[in-house]
């Protein structure tokens, strides 16, 4: 077998939305996995709808989230160039193989001829397409005389070249997600292959594109699976069908309620993002949120991405990148459509962050600390990321919600202090504080030991003292584990802030 080529080819008609995202990490995880290629081509045969930006931010995008290519449109390779209209003047050449070899022809008709055969097939009950029967009364090739069509080519007239599919035949291909998928060529149209302007339609490019770059498995969405029975015509018309590719076409992502397919739309009315990155049209200015300015770790998207639509036998939910290649497979894909949870993306979000380093976590977010005025250090702001990560679902929170880690509580929890700053809590932090001042504890350990001995000196039940030492030190009900928290801001400034919060917090009735 040959070695495993694949591709990801996008349009560069508009921000890549993160189905297409999952397309390329399918792609990339099977090239990985195979020890194939990877391949970025940019098909921007269809120059009407050509946005600006849109291909360096699909480059951008793929890259962020963590998925790399061996060939492509910025890293070169062998079979450059990668971008579709630059390699414009070969696929002519194929065209006229086909007008060659009778599997395809000219067509002349205007738009007003095309509109007028469609009404008139919708009024007879038939499907309005051009195809075996219909183009016999059209103005092409097939119908005009070998002087009329010299003519009208020499003349300049527009034209496109159109494939001539057989009348009733059946078209078969294997497809590694679906099975056997089978149509017949009446249920097709006469596909335009080549235009005027010089440029192919998106299936010429393909297919020539595929061959040429020796591709050796298209990974698409489910979209394309119309396309694939005239693809598989174009391989046999050109007699390539030895080396014709796999096909395997993945299941949609559907909304959160399972109701059709995944739209921005979507994103903005239940207000999550279904870009990677955020996204400003150059035509509206309107800008569209992504997962990378929302805050989302690249590795929890990624993994996020990977569980739409595939699974693992154990099902398994949490992988590393190298976790994901080893165990992918085509086969595990599942043939119905995924339905996307944004509360689930962001479960997989504070997943891997749980998993990445607290230093690597604090060095990014030290510009953020340093931005507050506080004065910390790094070894200081990682125990403090220790402590907080596990309650969060963003790095971009962390600051936020440890700032009494830096600076003492300006406020205190009105609802906390009203129901559990008691007379006895009072007493029982003031002994706590003097013994901690007496003891000097040297670890959290210790200063849990001298919180509970300070119960047994009292007679006063630790339980009622835990939350309004919390309260003390942080101002808050709730956070990280009390004792490792207070080992971290420190035995002195502890019990300045418990002496502080005696003074300013009325007791309760």
């Amino acid at each position: 077998m040959s070695k495993v080529r694949v591709r990801f080819a996008p349009s560069p008609t508009g921000p890549l939305h993160i189905g297409g995202v999952r397309t390329a990490l399918f792609n990339y995880l099977y090239a990985k996995q195979q020890g194939g290629t990877m391949i970025l081509r940019i098909e921007d045969t269809d120059q009407g709808r050509f946005v600006p930006g849109a291909e360096d931010y699909i480059v951008e995008a793929l890259k962020w989230v963590g998925i790399g290519f061996d060939e492509g449109t910025h890293v070169g390779g062998p079979y450059a160039p990668y971008r579709q209209s630059d390699r414009k003047a070969m696929y002519r050449q194929y065209a006229d193989q086909l007008l060659t070899s009778g599997n395809a022809y000219y067509a002349f008709d205007t738009t007003e001829d095309l509109d007028a055969m469609r009404e008139k097939l919708k009024a007879g009950g038939m499907a309005p397409q051009y195809d075996a029967v219909s183009r016999m009364s059209m103005k092409n090739s097939l119908t005009l005389s070998e002087d009329d069509v010299k003519q009208k080519l020499e003349a300049g007239e527009p034209y496109v070249i159109r494939i001539k599919l057989p009348r009733k035949e059946e078209v078969r291909f294997h497809d590694l997600i679906r099975g056997w998928v089978v149509v017949q060529t009446s249920a097709m149209d006469d596909k335009v292959l080549f235009k005027s302007d010089g440029m192919p339609t998106y299936h010429l490019a393909n297919v020539v594109d595929d061959y040429t770059m020796k591709i050796t498995h298209v990974i698409r969405g489910e979209e394309w699976l119309p396309s694939a029975p005239l693809h598989v015509m174009l391989y046999r018309y050109f007699g390539w069908e030895d080396v014709m590719p796999q096909f395997a076409h993945l299941p949609l992502i559907l909304k959160p309620d399972g109701n059709g397919k995944l739209s921005k739309r979507d994103g903005d009315r239940l207000g999550f993002p279904v870009f990677p990155l955020q996204w400003q049209d150059p035509a509206t200015g309107e800008i569209s949120s992504g997962y990378r300015e929302r805050g989302y770790e690249p590795e929890g998207v990624m993994n996020m991405l990977a569980l739409l639509g595939w699974h693992t036998s154990d099902n398994r939910e949490i992988f590393s990148e190298k976790e994901l290649i080893e165990l992918f497979s085509l086969e595990k894909i599942s043939k119905n459509g995924a339905k996307f949870d944004p509360e689930k993306a962001k479960w997989f979000n504070h997943q891997q962050l749980m998993l990445k380093p607290n230093a690597e976590i604090a060095a990014s977010i030290m510009p953020e600390a340093v931005s507050k005025g506080y004065n910390t250090t790094l070894d200081y702001l990682e125990k403090v990321v220790g402590l907080i990560k596990e309650k969060v679902t963003f790095k971009s929170e962390i600051i936020d919600k440890s700032a009494y880690f830096f600076e003492a509580p300006q406020q205190y929890d009105a609802q906390v202090s009203a129901k559990k700053w008691t007379a006895q809590a009072v007493q029982y932090l003031t002994a706590f504080a003097q013994a901690l001042e007496q003891n000097k504890a040297a670890n959290a350990v210790e200063i849990e030991a001298l919180f509970k001995s300070t119960g047994e000196s009292t007679g006063i039940g630790a339980g009622s003292a835990m939350q309004p030492l919390r309260l003390a030190l942080s101002g808050e009900g709730g956070g990280p584990p009390i004792f490792e928290m207070l080992h971290l801001i420190g035995v002195e400034e502890s019990i300045a802030r418990i002496n502080t919060a005696i003074q300013q917090i009325a007791l309760t009735a």
